[in-house]
């Protein structure tokens, strides 16, 4: 009985000294509220670029083959002619045409090669969509992604512009048919800002150079669609309108930075970089310098250890993309987009597989704070938490360059080490044991290893 006991209290106490390991990163999640360690989510939506356009160059990501070539022209089974992936370098661009009728020509029923003829039939230069940016054009994204998470299996939760995307990233819904505001604004669909206020959970929408008094009302008088209210859904809805607890979190991206200074950073943000969302033909350096200084400033501030910044893009902007998109209902999918995600629980250097779309972000809100699914979609919808290991410590913050540096292997969970500290407890629990019923003076324990329109142009 003596012996039983002894052996227990041992347990227990090697329980007690790796128990940080495993369970600290949780100790704040059960306080706040949050089903992960994660209390803060930013989500930055970008505009018009593909996967391959981006990454798919990116070592171990799913990439084109060598032997691409698109042909130029589809009903002329005669022209044999055919265009490779090339990098963009500083050739010139243009926004290419990537409207529904656009997404059917490219797409080809799933053969993936109508990407050229789909905007040779347009008047536009179709060669443009095989060109791709690399390290060198993006090498502060390619930091991000040597540093953190890509995601290479990201899709479009619709076959067409912003406006649809952007409604599936809040709502879960198209909120149209034809990719258009209605005239009377999205009415009740519900969003998840709204389960967020019900809830009191705090939230805003950062807008850069927000122009508050412009929304989808102003309309009828203008004669263009200003980028500002085609790309935040909010401004077309009327509550978020009229209620000041609502329109009061439609904010300027100014307040990101005082957020972050006074430590009230909502727990759920949405960023549009207007001006600066690598939305062609704008040069995309405007983009890298902008998420840079939020990351860094992030970095800087106490949110750092539980917040998850996601960079992603509403479409694909007419560029080519390889991998034929599943088609889950009438909407969509529409083709790969690039998602990273930056955390201080971000697994390293990793490449995550999963299938996800624009839906899966509204997933991770839910599933992170219990709230229910807004439609059928978000319900559907995969989660991305396999690029987190939280079984580790927050990391400490990487500036990331804005130069390009070698990549770094990647890097898996390190799992072992807490393997290792179970293990090494539990040697020591036996090793004190062992002494304490034999009176030995030593016992010499074997080495263990350890491995460290849109043809319209706006959207």
């Amino acid at each position: 009985m003596k012996s039983a006991k002894k052996i227990s209290a041992l347990f227990l106490f090697a329980i007690f000294m790796v128990s940080p390991l495993t369970k600290g990163a949780y100790a704040s999640a059960s306080e706040t509220g949050t089903n992960t360690p994660i209390e803060h989510i930013i989500i930055i939506m970008q505009q018009n670029h593909t996967f391959d356009n981006y990454f798919g160059t990116y070592p171990g990501a799913n990439g084109p083959a060598q032997d691409t070539c698109i042909p130029v022209s589809l009903p002329k089974k005669q022209d044999t002619a055919c265009i490779a992936p090339f990098n963009i370098g500083s050739h010139p661009i243009t926004d290419l045409g990537h409207s529904v009728n656009t997404f059917k020509i490219q797409y080809q029923n799933g053969e993936m090669n109508g990407f050229v003829d789909a905007l040779k039939r347009l008047h536009q230069d179709g060669n443009l969509t095989m060109g791709y940016f690399n390290d060198n054009d993006i090498p502060f994204y390619w930091n991000l992604a040597d540093q953190f998470v890509l995601f290479d299996n990201y899709f479009t939760s619709a076959h067409t512009g912003s406006i649809m995307n952007r409604m599936f990233s809040i709502s879960g819904q198209p909120g149209t048919e034809d990719n258009r505001i209605p005239p009377d604004g999205f009415g009740d669909i519900p969003t998840i800002f709204d389960r967020l206020q019900e809830r009191g959970i705090s939230w805003k929408y950062y807008i850069r150079d927000y122009e508050p008094d412009l929304n989808y009302r102003d309309l009828k008088e203008l004669n263009y669609l200003p980028p500002q209210i085609q790309w935040v859904p909010l401004l077309s809805f009327d509550r978020f309108l009229d209620n000041p607890e609502l329109s009061s979190r439609i904010v300027d991206l100014g307040e990101y930075y005082t957020d972050l200074e006074n430590d009230t950073l909502p727990a759920v943000s949405y960023v549009l970089l207007l001006g600066a969302t690598d939305h062609p033909v704008s040069d995309p350096q405007l983009g890298q310098i902008t998420i840079r200084t939020m990351l860094h400033t992030l970095m800087e501030s106490k949110a750092w250890t539980n917040t998850a910044l996601l960079i992603t893009y509403d479409d694909w902007g007419g560029w080519y993309d390889h991998v034929p998109p599943p088609q889950v209902d009438k909407y969509g999918y529409g083709f790969r987009v690039p998602l990273m995600l930056v955390s201080a629980y971000a697994r390293q250097g990793y490449i995550d597989h999963t299938r996800l779309d624009h839906t899966s972000l509204l997933k991770f809100i839910e599933s992170n704070w219990d709230i229910a699914p807004l439609a059928e979609r978000d319900r559907q919808a995969n989660n991305f938490t396999s690029a987190f290991d939280f079984s580790q410590p927050p990391r400490e913050p990487i500036f990331v360059s804005f130069g390009r540096t070698p990549r770094a292997s990647p890097v898996e969970p390190r799992r072992i080490v807490v393997y290792i500290a179970y293990g090494s407890a539990l040697l020591f629990a036996l090793y004190v044991l062992f002494r304490a019923n034999t009176g030995e003076n030593h016992v010499q324990l074997p080495p263990r290893p350890i491995n460290s329109s849109e043809d319209t142009r706006l959207s």
